[in-house]
């Protein structure tokens, strides 16, 4: 296993410097920036095509920047063995799709392979056994062990895909638009456990992608937007998340309230405050 940087609160986890990504002759992104420490947990914001998903593919060790440097727990890609430095990251992608009818406990394990099956005459250890079984009572995930994949509900496979990312206790977790697919009351629990996850894995480090401010975890710590494949504007969630940054990342009047620890969004022009809020 590859060796990576201890998880105090302020330890550098992720650092993009400068970075241009280019596809088929086409710019994706221009002189990105983004770093993320220990504990703080980021939402990736805007418009479709706007390269959140490949910022996190980068941060993720799974593209390599085409200018700028990209260094992941301490390692620089392309100088370090990518294989080895994924197994030190959770992806929670909600697109995962086993081929097998595999149980949520076999989903989770197959964290500990980073394979989307089983592998051929893999036998997990005992530590392996009992991470797991910790995992799925802290995720609620107890009566549902044995329970399949094409039997779960959306909700119970994202909790099932959150356990499998965290099956080697990495120090960086990337939810790509975990909430994809969600009902509302999903959604809600999803959320619900992520923020529970926050707290209960405080150096944790979160980086979630997402196009709608309600689907923001009370947990979010910081927040970058992107537009165009640039950093529109990137800190402090509460400083980020504002009416005028907001609308301009998305080319849109757009109107952000934060209440009660949640973020929302409606189209229009002005703040929204607690205050304003409770006056509609």
């Amino acid at each position: 296993m590859i060796e990576h940087p201890g998880t105090r609160a302020g330890t550098e986890i992720l650092r993009l410097e400068s970075v241009d990504f280019v596809r088929a002759g086409r710019e994706i992104l221009t002189d990105v920036h983004l770093t993320v420490r220990a504990g703080e947990h980021w939402a990736l914001l805007g418009p479709n095509g706007a390269g959140k998903s490949t910022i996190l593919s980068l941060c993720g060790a799974v593209q390599h920047p085409t200018r700028g440097s990209v260094h992941v727990l301490g390692h620089r890609i392309g100088r370090v063995d990518i294989r080895e430095l994924r197994q030190s990251i959770g992806h929670v992608n909600p697109r995962h799709a086993p081929r097998s009818p595999l149980t949520a406990r076999e989903v989770i394990l197959t964290g500990a392979t980073g394979t989307t099956e089983l592998m051929l005459r893999w036998q997990p250890d005992q530590a392996t056994l009992a991470r797991a079984e910790l995992l799925m009572e802290m995720l609620g995930l107890g009566a549902l062990q044995e329970a399949t994949w094409d039997t779960m509900s959306q909700g119970e496979r994202g909790r099932a895909l959150i356990a499998r990312a965290l099956l080697t206790d990495p120090p960086l977790l990337l939810l790509d638009e975990p909430s994809t697919g969600l009902d509302v009351a999903a959604r809600e629990e999803f959320l619900e456990t992520i923020d529970g996850l926050h707290r209960a894995q405080p150096q944790l480090a979160t980086v979630l992608v997402t196009h709608h401010l309600e689907e923001l975890p009370e947990t979010t710590t910081h927040a970058l937007l992107v537009s165009g494949g640039r950093v529109t504007a990137a800190g402090p969630a509460e400083q980020v998340l504002t009416s005028e940054g907001v609308s301009e990342c998305f080319a849109y009047p757009i109107q952000i309230g934060h209440q009660d620890g949640r973020w929302f969004a409606r189209a229009g022009r002005g703040v929204l405050t607690e205050e304003t809020a409770d006056a509609r």
